[in-house]
């Protein structure tokens, strides 16, 4: 067995945004999902995001950013976090991981940074270490490495990668170059991806040295190149909240697959690294039942099945019903099947629309 490289270069960046509207009422604007122990273990999502994280970088080496309806949690959940950058407002995943990429490159250029999201569940943290170590090779070398996920099935609701040759770079003998990346398909589509074995699912996980990163941006988003740049110049100074209030409105809200990713994959500045590990992002309720989630203790199924999860202790008792999803807190009941799972999203647009932001 093969030593792991060093990652002594390696920090960490944990964007820990969005509300989980398909696991309503669960989720919340103000309690997001990977502030929640959807596994019920004792450990959020997003404890289980550093837990992973620490073990590689440490925890001087991890950076989260979140938005100010969550930094109490945050801080409450991860009290060892020294590096918390709160946006003042969403503006999607570029200027999240651009912000700490910025600040991180202040005192270290040459930092590879990885960007790794709060609310994603992965089985095999060995296997996980040893494809962000792979990445990390790969990145020393110029490149924007992603970690792309091994497809369990031909899933529609996930983007692809499709990987091309061997990138024969030492210490990652599992990086390809990446020949394009590509929307969710139909579930023909998806059929073929899988059946190739050419194409991974897209996780939304990069590493890339920080001023790679940056010069990126410059190329293709120099509004929000100077914006970040601007803000990492005041960080830690008595400008800091000013410069921050002041910047971030005037950032291009865009993801950082756009941005960056999809463009430079067809300049061929980009690598994937075939994650062989169990992975999900907990979508829906569906997901999660996947997932292994149980339904609460004292739950009754009589000739039924399904999950049924009671945040208050309430007894529920199933009759006759089959793949059954039964979400239920003080506030709030949610009643559907696995097969209509992602429509619990539209819960949310429709409590906007009764003016019940008590419930979003």
């Amino acid at each position: 067995m093969t030593s792991r490289p060093a990652l002594d270069d390696l920090h960490a960046i944990v964007p820990a945004g969005g509300s989980g509207t398909r696991l309503w009422p669960l989720s919340r604007q103000a309690r997001p999902k990977f502030l929640l122990d959807l596994l019920g273990d004792g450990r959020t999502l997003l404890q289980q995001t550093w837990d992973r994280l620490e073990d590689l970088v440490g925890p001087d080496r991890i950076h989260v950013v979140t938005g100010i309806a969550h930094t109490s949690g945050v801080r409450e959940q991860l009290p060892d976090l020294s590096h918390l950058v709160v946006e003042p407002s969403p503006r999607d995943s570029m200027p999240a991981i651009a912000v700490a990429a910025a600040i991180i490159a202040e005192t270290d250029p040459d930092a590879i940074i990885g960007s790794f999201a709060a609310d994603h569940v992965i089985d095999d943290h060995a296997a996980f270490a040893d494809a962000v170590a792979q990445a990390v090779v790969a990145a020393r070398t110029g490149l924007l490495v992603t970690i792309g996920i091994t497809p369990a099935s031909p899933s529609t609701a996930f983007g692809y990668i499709e990987g091309g040759d061997p990138l024969e770079v030492d210490g990652a003998p599992a990086a390809l170059t990446v020949r394009r990346f590509v929307e969710k398909p139909d579930l023909p589509t998806a059929q073929e991806y899988v059946a190739s074995g050419a194409f991974s699912w897209n996780a939304g996980m990069f590493v890339v040295r920080a001023s790679v990163l940056l010069d990126h941006l410059a190329r293709l988003q120099p509004t929000l190149h100077d914006g970040v740049r601007e803000i990492a110049r005041s960080w830690r100074t008595a400008q800091q909240d000013l410069v921050l209030a002041r910047i971030w409105p005037t950032l291009t809200k865009i993801a950082i697959d756009h941005a960056i990713a999809e463009p430079v994959s067809l300049e061929g500045g980009m690598a994937v690294v075939p994650g062989r590990f169990g992975w999900d992002d907990i979508g829906d309720f569906a997901a999660l039942a996947d997932v292994g989630a149980a339904s609460s203790p004292g739950t009754i199924f009589v000739d039924a099945d399904g999950l049924v999860i009671s945040g208050d202790d309430t007894t529920v008792a199933v009759v006759g019903l089959h793949d059954v999803v039964i979400a239920r807190t003080a506030d709030a009941l949610l009643v559907t099947t696995r097969e209509h799972s992602q429509r619990v999203k539209e819960v949310s647009a429709a409590l906007q629309e009764l003016g019940r932001a008590d419930l979003q």
